[in-house]
């Protein structure tokens, strides 16, 4: 209730008491008037004073009433203002953390498909070196065989070709010997008819052999200085390195991992390549096929390094390969390794380019030897 509303209310209740207090003094007898004018006068007063204070009372109440209402709305809003803001402070701060918990759950979800398609990139890496590992050993199991092959048979074409130039001669020094026999038993006759035609016959033939002796031996040095040519030659090609091409390096290492990096290392520079997965699978494979360099590893399960390097210097047939072992900076490694037959010693980690210099001067230097 507003000011103006509550002076109002104060105001028509004083009226309404004055308007009662002329009628119950208009009701009294004419003969007290006089008499009682003043009492009447002074009631009147006090009544118009007590309604002015009953009124100022039930205004200031009124008041007091309006005052503690509109205090407690105030204090009501302000309860009410901040329950709302707490409420929104809460709602504010679920809206937070559930934005917060969405993102890393993002974010794990990110990781996990980020990690999944690396893995899956890794293993289709991982499939198709090893799809390649194994052409490539086909390919040179291949060649090999070939290359077997074809010496077995140029090995049978000269052997034939020795079978038959042996047989050759066979026949003609058997013919030579009918002929000496024909010409003795002739001789024989002859002597009985003449022994002068005998004599002449004789000489006449054996001047005749003694040039059949001199062509043969011109004919054979002409062969020897033809096959000392041809030596020369082969000596002069060999004294050249293999191309890379045509060297074949077998990389001995327990790791696939470092199989694969240096065989394609190697492969980029031409060289051909043959794995190991240690030192028993390298011994195997050098027994069937040798291969030009050997790079090995040192600790490998079943037959390490330096074993594998004493059994190959061991061997006079393997003792000539280059080795070269692939180590750690130690300076007891390092004698031992020389000491079993190892040409060069390269520490790891090595630069790429180094272990290609290697190859290259090994191969130049025991080409030259």
């Amino acid at each position: 209730m507003s000011m103006n509303e509550s002076v109002l209310l104060i105001a028509a209740g004083v009226f309404v008491a004055f308007l009662l207090l002329r009628f119950f003094i208009a009701r009294r007898s004419g003969g007290h008037r006089q008499a009682g004018e003043q009492a009447s006068h002074e009631a009147e007063r006090q009544a118009a004073e007590e309604a002015e204070r009953q009124a100022a009372e039930e205004a200031a109440r009124r008041e007091a009433e309006r005052q503690a209402a509109e205090e407690a709305a105030h204090r009501e809003a302000k309860r009410q203002a901040a329950e709302e803001a707490a409420r929104r402070e809460a709602e504010r701060q679920a809206a937070e953390e559930a934005a917060r918990r969405e993102a890393e759950r993002q974010a794990v979800e990110e990781a996990a498909h980020c990690e999944a398609e690396r893995q899956a990139v890794e293993e289709a890496a991982h499939r198709e070196a090893e799809r390649q590992a194994v052409e490539e050993a086909a390919h040179r199991e291949a060649e090999r065989q070939a290359a077997e092959e074809a010496a077995r048979r140029e090995a049978e074409r000269q052997a034939a070709e020795e079978a038959a130039r042996r047989e050759t001669e066979r026949k003609s020094v058997e013919e030579a010997a009918h002929r000496e026999a024909e010409r003795q038993a002739a001789e024989e006759a002859a002597r009985l008819e003449t022994e002068r035609q005998s004599i002449e016959e004789a000489l006449r033939q054996e001047e005749q052999e003694m040039l059949a002796v001199e062509a043969a031996i011109r004919r054979e040095s002409e062969r020897q200085a033809a096959e000392e040519t041809q030596r020369q030659a082969r000596a002069a090609a060999a004294a050249k390195p293999k191309p890379p091409e045509q060297t074949v390096v077998m990389v001995a290492d327990d790791s696939k991992v470092v199989r694969i990096k240096t065989g394609r290392l190697l492969s980029a520079h031409q060289y051909q390549v043959v794995v190991a997965e240690d030192g028993l699978d390298a011994a195997r494979q050098i027994g069937s096929s040798l291969p030009d360099v050997l790079v090995t590893d040192v600790d490998m399960p079943g037959m390490g390094g330096f074993e594998l390097t004493r059994q190959l210097r061991g061997d006079p047939r393997t003792a000539h390969v280059p080795i070269i072992m692939v180590t750690s900076d130690s300076e007891q490694l390092r004698s031992e390794a020389a000491a079993a037959g190892v040409n060069v010693i390269l520490g790891k980690p090595y630069p790429e380019e180094q272990l290609i210099a290697h190859i290259q001067r090994l191969m130049s230097s025991q080409r030259g030897g």
